[in-house]
């Protein structure tokens, strides 16, 4: 799994007109613009509902019940800095769905592409990442820690890049339908 996140190709310097909200300096990376301009024009729900559908491939099997308890109903929100693009979703029952518009989510963690990356391959601490203004945590500071600490807390590889594929998840959807949830 290690493998599969650290063969994903890495954005590319951030240029000196850096969108807002990027840090600026030698450490910053974005996304090509051409991609982040094609991410932005994306509609956010059908946005929202894709990345749902791999939380609940990755993630949602590995939350203990009494976080499954504690983000039922709460709306969360996912910036990707650089691509412009945000998914806004909640905890309901057993699954993450996606949230239509919401206004103001309870929490909204925001970071570029590639910091999240760094997340995701446990070559970066939150910490890090927050103290130096390169991840933000906005809204509901409890629930933030709960969310940083459960993520903390997961063995790796929670993240495997191959359940993501489209078959996969295509079959995943199909047994989920089959079995009416």
């Amino acid at each position: 799994m290690q493998d599969q996140l650290e063969r994903l190709p890495v954005p590319v310097p951030a240029p000196a007109q850096a969108r807002a909200g990027l840090p600026k300096g030698p450490l910053a990376y974005r996304l090509p613009e051409p991609l982040a301009e094609l991410l932005s024009k994306l509609p956010p729900y059908p946005a929202s509902w894709l990345f749902v559908q791999g939380l609940n491939r990755l993630l949602a099997p590995q939350l203990p019940d009494d976080v499954r308890q504690s983000l039922e109903g709460r709306s969360l929100r996912l910036r990707l800095l650089d691509a412009g693009i945000a998914f806004d979703f909640e905890w309901q029952g057993t699954v993450f769905v996606a949230e239509r518009y919401a206004d103001v989510p309870e929490l909204c963690i925001a970071a570029s592409v590639h910091d999240l990356m760094l997340l995701a391959r446990r070559q970066e601490d939150p910490d890090t990442l927050f103290f130096s203004r390169r991840l933000s945590l906005e809204g509901d500071t409890e629930l933030g820690l709960l969310f940083k600490n459960t993520l903390d807390a997961i063995e790796l590889p929670p993240f495997d890049l191959q359940a993501l594929g489209p078959r996969r998840v295509l079959a995943h959807l199909r047994d989920r339908g089959a079995r009416g949830g």
